[in-house]
């Protein structure tokens, strides 16, 4: 019990997840390009041209993905978030405030190819579909999350704010998920099911699957990236030293 505990104190303590941070990011950032690398090139010159709507479903290998992430990144969030509340861990507030940024991005990635792609196989840039409404809401929500931290000068009243509105929040991520089968809606169903075996062809499942590693490691690094900023500012704050490092331990220097 004791050595789990002196792990786990270890491996959470900024002065230990600064440096850990750093050497992530190279090897993440290197295969995050060669997964995309591979993910496009089989997207665009391997798979085959859908039979139905031409060369204009290849968006679909950036935009699916990115739709995966845009969710998968808020419910970890709400999760490390959920931690800090828990816990009253501070490091676990730093990786929540750390996601909300390229979980956002990746949102409005999501809704910008879906635009494109909307274009010329619905004959409109939006419409008010019960997923694409509710994978906008989830990009004010990313918003929501970060202009309410900025907004609070306090950092443990802005932590725990913050927190609180992501765990709200994130009762709309099974909206989007299921929405497809909850509302008569202009979506088709699931091509990637765990239950179901695949309705597409191998070559574009794989280069979807690769792409989806791809911008999960890519979202590794620049989440691991804005943490070490994020650690770096707050020690930077005179009212965040005097409450947040303990006697005897040395300030994180870049």
């Amino acid at each position: 019990m004791s050595d789990s505990r002196v792990t786990w104190s270890k491996y959470s303590s900024l002065q230990a997840l600064y440096p850990l941070a750093g050497r992530l990011i190279p090897w993440c950032a290197g295969a995050a390009v060669l997964f995309m690398a591979a993910g496009l090139y089989l997207g665009f010159f391997v798979a085959p041209t859908d039979f139905q709507q031409g060369e204009a479903y290849r968006i679909i290998f950036v935009h699916v993905p990115a739709a995966w992430m845009s969710m998968f990144l808020y419910v970890m969030m709400a999760l490390w978030a959920g931690l800090g509340l828990g816990l009253k861990a501070r490091p676990s507030f730093m990786m929540a405030q750390a996601i909300a940024p390229t979980g956002a991005i990746f949102t409005f990635l999501a809704l910008l190819t879906g635009a494109l792609w909307g274009k010329p196989t619905w004959g409109a840039w939006w419409v008010w579909d019960a997923r694409l409404t509710s994978e906008l809401i989830l990009l004010f929500l990313y918003l929501g999350v970060m202009l309410l931290h900025a907004s609070i000068d306090d950092l443990r009243r802005a932590d725990r704010a913050s927190a609180l509105f992501a765990l709200v929040g994130v009762v709309n991520v099974p909206i989007i998920y299921f929405s497809v089968r909850w509302w008569n809606t202009l979506h088709q169903g699931a091509s990637v099911s765990m239950t179901a075996a695949p309705k597409m062809a191998a070559t574009m499942l794989t280069a979807m699957l690769l792409m989806a590693i791809g911008f999960w490691l890519y979202s590794m690094a620049v989440i691991l990236m804005r943490l070490r900023c994020v650690i770096l500012e707050r020690n930077s704050q005179p009212r965040w030293n005097q409450s947040a490092v303990e006697p005897g331990v040395k300030e994180i220097r870049a």
